[in-house]
């Protein structure tokens, strides 16, 4: 699959300086617009390409041997280059049509509480939307807690997200988190499994009674470690609610700064766990999605 670009952004799809274009065969994107456009100068199809006025599925594009293949959209804003998004707590990293994925700081919640309705990432995106689409409608797919960074998706419309959520274990191939816990899990590899249950404090814990609980399954695998910590890779057979908290803190080896679910230090002032890869079927195209972020330098940093 193509790697997605750093910044993602929409065109003002209202706009009359706005057309669409399909695409009918494979190549690249520079000598797609060449064909297309042949009633331009080679000079000026270029300048649309670095001047961010060519998107791909709704993608600005830059780079001249972008592959393009057939059944993409490729939209040319003749008059001016499309906006960018930008914000210091989350950024963009796929968005077409029917889809969002972003990366959300650690510090930021997915949705609203009672408490806090608007600095969330998902009124942040939502307000982006309604920039060139004040219909636009937003809704979530999954959740990632306050404290914990990464990658998370959300639908652009009812269906998509029914779609996905009714058959989220077959469409959704490998989620897989980064953390740092206190001490080495021994083994180095395995996996825990529960049935997680809450109580009246909004605690999750692990119960062998299944009765009232979600089972819930966490592969681990250490990365690299020094005598006090321990990087470690987590992979979601299940998504329940603190899972790969809960399961730390039930083998012994707390997620550092995890004071809830029994960390004794906090080095790097944050919770050290990380939403690093999110693979799943396209609902409409079908394709392969696949996205994965760097493992945040302050983990690296503190089990050197």
């Amino acid at each position: 699959m193509r790697q997605p670009h750093k910044h993602k952004t929409r065109g003002e799809k209202k706009n009359n300086a706005l057309k669409e274009y399909k695409v009918e065969e494979d190549g690249t994107l520079l000598a797609y617009l060449y064909g297309l456009l042949c009633d331009k100068s080679k000079t000026t199809v270029k300048s649309y390409l670095s001047h961010r006025q060519v998107a791909v599925n709704d993608t600005p594009i830059t780079q001249f041997d972008f592959p393009v293949h057939k059944g993409d959209i490729v939209v040319v804003n003749f008059e001016k280059g499309f906006s960018e998004f930008k914000h210091p707590r989350l950024r963009i990293v796929y968005e077409d049509q029917f889809l969002i994925v972003i990366d959300k700081g650690y510090g930021l919640l997915s949705m609203s509480t009672d408490r806090i309705k608007t600095k969330t990432a998902y009124r942040i995106i939502s307000d982006y939307l309604k920039e060139n689409d004040p219909g636009a409608r937003l809704f979530i797919l999954h959740r990632l807690d306050r404290d914990t960074s990464g990658l998370m998706m959300f639908a652009k419309n009812k269906e998509i997200q029914e779609q996905m959520q009714k058959a989220w274990n077959d469409m959704v191939i490998d989620r897989r988190y980064v953390a740092v816990v206190e001490g080495i899990p021994e083994p180095g590899e395995g996996q825990v499994s529960s049935w997680l249950k809450e109580n009246a404090a909004f605690e999750v814990y692990s119960s062998d009674d299944k009765e009232g609980g979600e089972y819930a399954l966490t592969r681990y695998k250490v990365l690299q470690n020094n005598k006090n910590f321990a990087l470690v890779e987590l992979q979601l057979a299940t998504g329940r609610k603190n899972q790969i908290r809960v399961h730390m803190k039930d083998i012994g080896h707390s997620i550092i700064g995890d004071k809830k679910y029994g960390s004794k230090c906090n080095p790097i002032r944050r919770l050290a766990l990380h939403a690093s890869r999110l693979r799943f079927v396209h609902p409409i195209t079908r394709r392969d999605m696949f996205f994965e972020t760097p493992v945040p330098r302050d983990f690296r940093f503190i089990v050197k």
